[in-house]
């Protein structure tokens, strides 16, 4: 991809080649649009008519995007996995206790610092797409102090897993093994959130390569050291854990290097600020909402995790659920790929003015994401049967996640929509009624379903996670909503008044 081969006239829609100055607000009532399904209806305005063909440019684009990022998602995600693998192979309490320090982990920091480095998204996406280069390098200086910031606190919560745990009423033999699971996972906490800035910075300018890359040789080096720690050094658990710290740092680093070395990032990092600090409040106001976005979501998923330690039979309920949620995470790897692409597409074409290519980029990208949910759900069922093998070789366990695998076709598939959806919402700076959205879905409803599942019906681990698919129902149902009910010529606007102050925007 050339440095410069699009980044395009912010008043041209890369799509269709016409001046969105040509279309008034006049010519588009905004209201009008929302009278029909917004998804499936005929693609034509005042202003565009929108052919099949260009459709299919859209979605050619946003494959391109998400195509790469799919496969960063995932080998990071490896990091985690094939530290629990090691684990696993260790024992069954070895399992259990890496599986509840990861949830803990999950829960009190990599959630947090993901959801704040998601606030990039909206402001560099946005600023890339109205030509403001210099803002960007500003913005993600600002995201790395305020994240290293956090960091802090967080790094301390961790150095006393064990005791939070027990006095959270889990059993202490696993929690002595977690605690010092995460204990060696305290210096990957740092290098996850100086990770999500560079990305975000990279991905909002649609660099993919370099992170696709730099996260293939971090998975392929994480492998040799976790062998080499867990049973060449004889460090067990703890090595496991450390494996997975010093293979993110790799990560990072490479990504730094590429950063301030690429002739792609010369107009967009310039290198330290001073800007930067008078920037931190702009961040803060759009990454604590962000946060909240992602975190409610994600807490209440590994607090399905969480719960199972309070049902009969803890060791292999923890160790299922927790298997459970690894493998949907390893599948949501697409339609995040999907929703990165979509908040990409969506904040470049709003920064630019372009508002009816953002919304033809949202409803590509819902199409796409019905047809890989369905080819996922039905992959998803046909390992059924000898997924488990790969985390353990007790039956028991074996056979659990085999039976828990129908249910998590059916999240799979729901979770890749509000995927798609949420990333629009980024991409438009929504995270504030996005979090309201989590929040109701998730804590009004979600868990007071799955608490009520497992521990009323005694339905067991089964029922936490159909708690879970009540919660995304509502979820989508919500946000569905919220998309048809959008003015984007007015989100149009206020991009671009984020950018330079009040301006005229186009309809089109």
């Amino acid at each position: 991809m050339g440095e410069d081969g699009h980044r395009s006239s912010p008043l041209a829609s890369p799509l269709l080649g016409e001046d969105i100055s040509a279309c008034s607000d006049a010519t588009f009532p905004s209201s009008s649009y929302t009278k029909d399904f917004p998804l499936f209806s005929s693609f034509s305005t005042p202003c565009f008519q929108w052919s099949n063909s260009e459709l299919l440019a859209e979605v050619k684009r946003q494959v391109g995007l998400a195509g790469p990022l799919v496969a960063v998602g995932l080998l990071q995600f490896l990091l985690q996995l094939i530290s629990l693998m090691f684990a696993g192979h260790l024992g069954e309490l070895a399992l259990s206790g890496a599986s509840m320090a990861t949830s803990f982990a999950n829960v009190t920091g990599f959630s947090l610092l993901l959801g704040m480095g998601a606030a990039l998204d909206t402001l560099c996406g946005q600023a890339y797409g109205a030509k403001k280069y210099h803002n960007l390098g500003v913005h993600m200086q600002s995201a790395m102090i305020v994240l290293f910031l956090a960091s802090v606190p967080l790094g301390f919560i961790w150095a006393y897993t064990r005791q939070v745990l027990i006095f959270l009423g889990q059993n202490p033999e696993i929690s002595r093994e977690a605690g010092d699971y995460a204990y060696g996972l305290i210096p990957c906490l740092f290098a996850y959130g100086l990770l999500q800035c560079h990305v975000r910075f990279l991905q909002s300018q649609s660099i993919v390569f370099p992170l696709l890359i730099s996260s293939g040789i971090a998975a392929l080096m994480h492998i040799l050291i976790c062998w080499v720690l867990v049973y060449g050094f004889g460090l067990g658990n703890k090595g496991a854990a450390l494996a997975t710290s010093i293979s993110c740092w790799v990560n990072v680093s490479l990504l730094a290097f590429y950063v301030n070395y690429s002739k792609a990032c010369k107009e967009t990092w310039t290198g330290p600020s001073l800007e930067a600090l008078h920037d931190i409040i702009n961040f803060v106001g759009l990454a604590v909402p962000s946060a909240f976005m992602i975190c409610f979501e994600y807490w209440s998923f590994e607090m399905v995790v969480l719960l199972s330690g309070l049902l009969p039979n803890p060791k292999l309920e923890t160790s299922v659920l927790s298997i459970s949620l690894n493998t949907m995470w390893m599948v949501y790897m697409i339609p995040t790929g999907l929703s990165s692409a979509v908040s990409i597409r969506v904040s470049n074409e709003l920064g630019a003015g372009n508002s009816q290519a953002a919304k033809l980029s949202v409803r590509a990208a819902f199409i796409m994401v019905i047809i890989e949910g369905l080819i996922v759900a039905s992959l998803t069922l046909m390992v059924r049967d000898f997924w488990g093998y790969l985390f353990s070789n007790e039956e028991e366990v074996i056979w659990y996640i085999s039976a828990m695998m129908p249910i998590l076709a059916t999240s799979n598939f729901m979770d890749g929509v509000q995927c798609a959806l949420s990333g629009a919402a980024r991409g438009c700076g929504w995270q504030n009624i996005c979090s309201c959205i989590n929040l109701v879905a998730y804590y009004v409803v979600g868990i007071p379903s799955s608490i009520f599942f497992a521990f009323v019906l005694h339905v067991g681990g089964q029922g936490l996670w159909l708690g879970i698919i009540c919660a995304l129902a509502l979820q989508i149902l919500l946000l569905i909503i919220m998309n048809l009910r959008t003015d984007w010529v007015n989100e149009a606007r206020k991009a671009r008044e984020r950018l330079h102050g009040p301006a005229t925007v186009g309809a089109c």
